[in-house]
């Protein structure tokens, strides 16, 4: 699902998004300190006026960007917006090259690792593949779920097409042959919000969901290696530490095999070391912020930049100091940055109010037990209520006897 607002980072290439713009800047100081800007409200619309069944134009959407990424190079930036609209950058120099439809709105997309294709999941649990080659091309529908889409990834090699949805499950399909499934990984016990391919160990993958647990898998076997529950992490005096939550976004720091989650609504971030050795993950610290996190995204060799709802800094700079991830708020890349951010606040002035779509999607509980005692208890209440009504009035003496008719009362003998 997509989330209120959004953070990407490849290379020196950093993108705020927020709402229907995006916003493309450089964390490198000896870049020019360009900056690109794009409102999805801009791009061309499709002509035609689509009908529901009533003869009625149905809801076009808004222009409210839903997911976005960047190919593996860094070279492509794509994204896709409420209106149902795939529009693909190349980014040196950044630039559109194309506005595309979708059939349904998406809810994650990715890049093939070899940079030819696009992947879009969409809400009907249907994958389609766009090419980036032929950048005005339709779309190929390559595999479907029978439930929601929520995340879709890629093998490093490209072999195996990952796919999370709705209903707990993670698939794992032949990208040659999508129709054939080389396993599933089974164990979240709500919808699966997040998976990832950990880059320089291919054959795990991190998965997220509603149960609020991290998972590592060897994704080809489909087994599970560790599980390891957030709430481990937690205080339990947070005034959140009670509530449901979803991960919104699983990044990774291949440099120190340390991977980051930040949740849907929640002012966290969860850092955890991968032991690839051990086939395990190990926490190691929980950062709070005094605001909102919005998502969080590692830069190779810089740290861990964080989008948080705070104007005055909506972005923070972690960097691991002693074995601990402090922030760095002397930073002159981060003050760069943050500049360009305050300027353009507006972007993000709408998402305060807005969380990723996870509340709607927990399964419902049903305690029939306790409805049928309830049920049962006013049933006995109404009886005896109308017991007591029945009942004949008591007289001076207990309870009057009721007498057949035609008897009469008999006098005592003198």
């Amino acid at each position: 699902m997509a989330s209120s607002a959004g953070l990407a980072l490849c290379g020196h290439a950093l993108v705020v998004r927020g709402g229907s713009r995006l916003l493309a800047t450089s964390t490198s100081s000896s870049d020019d300190d360009s900056l690109f800007m794009y409102d999805c409200s801009a791009a061309e619309k499709k002509s035609q006026e689509h009908k529901g069944e009533d003869g009625q134009p149905v809801d076009q959407g808004s222009d409210t960007v839903l997911a976005s990424t960047f190919s593996k190079s860094g070279s492509y930036f794509v994204l896709t917006d409420d209106s149902k609209r795939l529009i693909l950058f190349r980014t040196n120099p950044w630039q559109c090259l194309s506005v595309r439809t979708v059939v349904r709105r998406c809810t994650a997309l990715t890049f093939t690792a070899s940079e030819e294709k696009i992947l879009v999941a969409d809400k009907s649990g249907d994958v389609y593949s766009f090419s980036v080659l032929e950048p005005h091309g339709g779309g190929r529908l390559e595999l479907g779920h029978l439930s929601m889409l929520l995340d879709v990834a890629v093998s490093p090699d490209d072999r195996f097409v990952l796919t999370a949805d709705r209903d707990e499950k993670i698939r794992v399909s032949w990208a040659a042959a999508p129709h054939s499934i080389e396993s599933f990984c089974l164990g979240h016990t709500e919808f699966v919000s997040r998976i990832f391919v950990v880059p320089n160990h291919p054959e795990l993958l991190l998965s997220s969901s509603g149960d609020r647990t991290l998972r590592l898998w060897e994704y080809r076997s489909g087994r599970e290696l560790h599980c390891c529950p957030l709430t481990s992490l937690q205080d339990p005096t947070e005034p959140w530490s009670d509530k449901r939550f979803a991960v919104s976004r699983i990044t990774y720091w291949s440099q120190e095999d340390c991977v980051a989650l930040s949740c849907d609504g929640l002012p966290v971030v969860y850092i955890f070391q991968l032991d690839a050795a051990q086939r395990q993950l190990v926490p190691r610290q929980l950062l709070t912020f005094q605001h909102r996190v919005w998502d969080a995204a590692f830069e190779e060799g810089n740290g861990l930049w964080v989008l948080q709802d705070c104007r005055e800094d909506p972005l923070v700079l972690y960097r691991p100091v002693g074995g601990q991830w402090q922030s760095v708020p002397e930073s002159a890349e981060l003050k760069r940055v943050c500049a360009h951010v305050r300027v353009n606040w507006a972007m993000l002035e709408g998402c305060a109010g807005m969380d990723s779509g996870f509340s709607s999607l927990y399964k419902a509980t049903c305690d029939n037990m306790t409805t049928y005692l309830k049920k049962k208890e006013e049933r006995l209440q109404q009886q005896l209520e109308k017991k007591r009504r029945q009942a004949p009035p008591s007289g001076p003496n207990g309870p009057t006897k009721k007498m057949r008719a035609g008897e009469s009362a008999q006098g005592c003998s003198s």
